[in-house]
């Protein structure tokens, strides 16, 4: 199987790269922490590069490209440990372009991807853990407009997104609305998260909503994988940064008078980062190039890559902590947050334990050494 990049894609990674390298600097990113944790002028450049139309057809102005795209975006935006949700622009292109109205399409898909507009999914609820299926709000029509209620709970951006994609219950069934942030009966509370990103509380009264689709589970299902595959990518950008970080360190760092790089005991640590790097990066590529698959299939593949991302995401940071002494935990030292990063990383869209009872419970049958 060929694993070579295209011209185009190496061009697209390039260019990411660059911004990524001279735009958004980690001092930059220690204001916009500062300022709480998301920069509308930062999104804005990203937009500039063409990225927020990067899962939207041509005919709304996007770039009508695939997860693959989306997979070298991500990790070169891992690589920055960028706090803008551009995940979440990713999810929205694709849960709009795949399943809403032509109404809804040609109002928000064109914003989306100008970079006017942040839309965001607000699935979380406080009951839910991580299952999707789990949803306590509630839509209910009245003629051709539908209000909704409902709480959901570390919604990225929430207090500075312009609309939300929320799943809520019609009857027995999950649908899927779309909701302007300047509705009436929408209420946010923002909070910086540990990665010094931002996220919200939102709560829906009573509020105006646009219908996506009735079949919302499918849809929500569909989006939460995009958010994964993008998640599992972007983490391959912070551990191959972190590795850089850490082996700069081990080959300036002199103890007894000689660099650190030169212990055996430590350059064998350092190795089993790098494969714990390798085999996240490989199961990365799994998760994207499964992301068009019959949703059966994507699903299983989606939690195998999160199980796989998160043991290697925190074997990786916690070795890279050690390896840097006391000055990994401070918060001076840019080491720190990328750890950070990682440890939120892992917990997003399902921890490795979550994900993992998701493979034990996709298993077929024969699997097994009994098949």
């Amino acid at each position: 199987m060929d694993f070579d990049f295209s011209d185009d894609q190496e061009q697209l990674r390039d260019a990411v790269r660059k911004w990524v390298d001279k735009g958004y600097t980690f001092e930059r990113r220690r204001a916009a922490v500062k300022a709480g944790g998301f920069s509308r002028a930062a999104y804005g450049e990203i937009a500039e590069l063409g990225l927020c139309g990067l899962y939207i057809g041509e005919e709304h102005g996007g770039l009508g490209m695939g997860p693959v795209e989306g997979m070298v975006v991500m990790e070169e935006l891992g690589r920055g440990i960028v706090l803008e949700p551009f995940a979440q622009t990713l999810i929205a292109g694709g849960v709009l372009s795949g399943y809403a109205a032509p109404a809804v399409q040609t109002e928000w898909l064109p914003k989306i991807a100008s970079g006017e507009a942040l839309v965001v999914l607000a699935q979380q609820e406080r009951a839910a853990r991580y299952r999707l299926d789990r949803c306590d709000a509630t839509a209910t029509a009245s003629g051709n407009t539908w209000s909704l209620n409902a709480a959901k709970s570390i919604v990225p951006a929430g207090d500075q997104a312009d609309a939300f994609i929320v799943p809520a219950k019609v009857g027995e069934q999950i649908a899927l609305f779309l909701v302007p942030r300047a509705t009436a009966g929408v209420t946010t509370r923002g909070y910086g998260t540990q990665d010094g990103a931002r996220a919200a509380e939102v709560v829906f009264k009573n509020a105006a909503a646009s219908l996506i689709t009735t079949d919302g589970l499918a849809a929500l299902e569909h989006g939460v994988d995009i958010g994964i595959a993008a998640s599992c990518a972007e983490a391959v950008g912070v551990m191959d940064k972190t590795m850089a970080i850490t082996a700069e360190y081990m080959n300036t760092r002199k103890q007894f008078g000689v660099v650190i790089s030169s212990f055996q005991a430590l350059r064998h640590r350092a190795a089993d980062m790098k494969m714990q790097l390798e085999l996240a990066r490989s199961m990365s590529y799994y998760a994207s190039l499964k992301l068009n698959a019959p949703a059966p299939e994507r699903r299983a593949a989606m939690a195998r890559a999160k199980v796989q991302l998160g043991q290697s995401m925190r074997f990786v940071g916690q070795q890279a902590v050690q390896l840097h002494g006391g000055i990994g935990v401070t918060d001076e030292y840019i080491v720190s947050h990328y750890f950070k990063k990682l440890t939120q990383l892992e917990i997003t869209y399902g921890d490795t334990l979550h994900h993992l009872g998701e493979v034990s419970a996709r298993m077929e049958d024969s699997a097994g050494v009994f098949a």
